[in-house]
C-alpha cells in the first residue's frame, strides 16, 4: 500500500498535464489546484481503506478523471437554456423572459449605488415604492399599490393586515394549492387570518357567503383557479355580487386574479382570464396578482387598490420581510413603462412577443428547421407538424394555443437518451417527448436561438455502443 501511496503524482506534475493545463486557462489556477488537491485526498483516502492493493491510473488518465471532476464541480445547474417545450409560463424555466428594457435597467441599478431610498431632488429619505406604485397606479386606475416577493407572499401580508384573528370566507371550490405544496389554508393560518370555507367543490353562491357573515368576518376573498379548472354542473358567485355583499356589511372584498392580467388576452386565443381593471371597476377593495406570469414581469408578488387597505398593507410588520430589492423593482418598473403602449409591449415583452407570432412564422421556421436537424447525425427522422400547447400549468391551464412542432425521432438509441443529452450539452436543450418522439415546440422558441438549437444537435455525437445496439 506504501509503494501504491508513492506512486501518486503530485500536484504539480498533474498541473503540467494537458488536460489541467487547458483547465487552468479557462478556469483559474486557484480553483485548479485546489480541486487537485482535494481530489488527490480522497485518492490517498480510498487507497488506505482498500482491502487490498489499488491499481493506478497513469498520471495522463488520472488528469483527464480530475479535470473532467473539476468541470462538473464548476457546472451550475442554474444556467440559461432553450425552452422547445411550447410551454411559455414554465415554473422550472424560470416563467416570463425579462424584456430587453428590463435586464438594461436591472444592470444598470446592479452595477453601483442607486436612489433607492433618497429623493434626489431634497436629498431626504424617500419611499423605494414610489415610482413603481406611480406607474401601477396610472395602468391600473388604482388609488394604491405595493409590491412584494411574491403572489404568495402578497396573499400572506393582505390576511395577516386586513384579517389578523378575524374570518375570511372563501369558497371551497377556491381552496387552491400553488406550486410546492402551498395551500391557500395554510398561508390563511400562518396570517393569522381565520379561514371560513363556504360552498361546495363546484357550487358556491351569493346566499352561501351571505349566510356565513358575523361579527368576526373581516373579508370576503375570491381565488382565481390558475393552476386548474373545474367544469361541468358549476356556479360560481360574481364579483359584483361580492362587492356589494361586502360593503353593504362593512367588509372588505379581496381578489386574488393569479397570473395579473393588464389586458384582455383574448386576442392571443386565451378567453376568461381576469383582468386586473375589471376586478378594480367591479369595486374590489385589494386585487392581488404575480408579476412574472401574464404581466411578464420578475418575480414579484403586486397588490393594487383603494388607498386605505393598501396603506394598512405597506405599514405592516411583515412587509418589511417581504419587499422587493432594488435589481426586482429596477426590472417591474421597466416592464411597466412598456405595457404603456400595447403596440410596443408586444413587440418588446418576450412573452407577449411569443403569443402574438403569427402561425405561419411558426410553420415557416419548423418547415426550414426541419431538414437542418435530420441532417444531422443524432436524428434519423425530423418531421415538422402542427400542434396545440398550454401556456403554463400555473396559468390558464386548460386554453390550448395552436403551434407547430419539430417530431424527432433518434438516428441511434432512445428518445429518452437523446432527450438527455440535449439537457446536459453546453446550452441545455428541453423539449417534450410523445409518443416515443421528442417535439420541439416553436412557441417558445426565440428566432435568435434557431442557429443554437442546430447547433446543439450539431455537436452531439451518438455513443460507440448505441450505434452498436443498432447495428445488432
Amino acid at each position: 500500500m506504501t509503494n501504491v501511496l508513492q506512486n501518486i503524482p503530485s500536484v504539480n506534475e498533474l498541473l503540467e498535464r494537458p488536460p489541467l493545463r487547458q483547465l487552468v486557462e479557462r478556469v483559474s489556477r486557484t480553483t485548479v489546484v485546489g480541486g487537485v488537491r482535494h481530489f488527490l485526498d480522497n485518492l490517498r483516502s480510498e487507497v488506505q481503506q482498500a482491502a487490498a492493493d489499488v491499481e493506478l491510473p497513469s498520471p495522463g488518465e488520472l488528469a483527464e478523471r480530475i479535470a473532467q471532476w473539476i468541470t462538473a464541480d464548476q457546472t451550475l445547474n442554474l444556467r440559461p437554456v432553450i425552452n422547445a417545450t411550447g410551454v411559455l409560463l414554465h415554473t422550472g424555466l424560470g416563467r416570463a423572459p425579462l424584456a430587453d428594457a428590463a435586464v438594461q435597467a436591472m444592470q444598470d441599478i446592479a452595477r453601483g449605488y442607486a436612489s433607492l431610498e433618497v429623493d434626489v431632488t431634497s436629498g431626504q429619505r424617500s419611499e423605494r415604492q414610489a415610482d413603481v406604485a406611480h406607474l401601477l397606479r396610472r395602468l391600473t386606475g388604482a388609488e394604491s399599490a405595493v409590491v412584494v416577493n411574491n403572489n404568495a407572499g402578497a396573499t400572506l401580508l393582505a390576511l395577516a393586515a386586513l384579517a389578523g384573528e378575524r374570518e375570511v370566507i372563501v369558497s371551497r371550490g377556491e381552496l387552491v394549492e400553488i406550486g410546492g405544496s402551498f395551500r391557500l389554508p395554510d398561508v390563511m393560518q400562518f396570517s393569522g387570518a381565520r379561514l371560513r370555507e363556504v360552498g361546495t367543490t363546484n357550487k358556491t353562491r351569493l346566499a352561501d357567503f351571505a349566510a356565513a357573515i358575523g361579527p368576526q368576518t373581516a373579508a370576503l376573498m375570491r381565488v382565481h383557479a390558475s393552476n386548474y379548472a373545474i367544469v361541468g354542473f358549476t356556479e360560481r358567485a360574481p364579483l359584483d355580487g361580492l362587492v356589494e355583499l361586502a360593503h353593504g356589511n362593512k367588509l372588505l372584498m379581496i381578489d386574488d386574479i393569479g397570473s395579473g392580467a393588464l389586458h384582455d388576452f383574448a386576442a392571443y386565443g386565451l378567453g376568461d382570464e381576469p383582468v386586473i381593471t375589471t376586478s378594480l371597476r367591479a369595486g374590489a377593495d385589494v386585487v392581488l396578482f404575480s408579476g412574472d406570469k401574464l404581466l411578464g414581469g420578475p418575480q414579484c408578488g403586486i397588490l393594487v387598490g383603494r388607498e386605505e387597505p393598501l396603506r394598512r398593507i405597506a405599514r405592516h410588520p411583515l412587509m418589511r420581510a417581504l419587499r422587493v430589492d432594488k435589481l426586482t423593482l429596477a426590472a417591474l418598473i421597466a416592464t411597466l413603462r412598456l405595457h404603456q403602449d400595447r403596440e410596443r409591449a408586444e413587440q418588446s415583452i418576450p412573452l407577449l412577443s411569443l403569443l402574438s407570432t403569427p402561425l405561419a412564422n411558426l410553420q415557416n421556421r419548423a418547415e426550414r428547421l426541419a431538414p437542418q436537424l435530420a441532417a444531422t447525425a443524432v436524428v434519423g427522422q425530423a418531421e415538422p407538424f402542427a400542434a396545440t400547447t398550454f401556456v403554463g400549468g400555473g396559468s390558464v391551464p386548460t386554453q390550448e394555443l395552436p403551434t407547430w412542432c419539430i417530431a424527432i425521432s433518434p438516428a441511434h438509441g432512445s428518445v429518452d437518451a437523446l432527450a438527455q443529452s440535449l439537457r446536459t450539452g453546453p446550452i441545455p436543450v428541453f423539449g417534450r417527448i410523445q409518443k416515443d418522439r421528442l417535439l420541439l415546440d416553436l412557441k417558445t422558441l426565440f428566432p435568435r436561438q434557431d442557429i443554437e438549437l442546430v447547433e446543439a444537435f450539431q455537436r452531439l455525437e451518438p455513443s460507440p455502443k448505441e450505434v452498436e445496439n443498432d447495428a445488432s
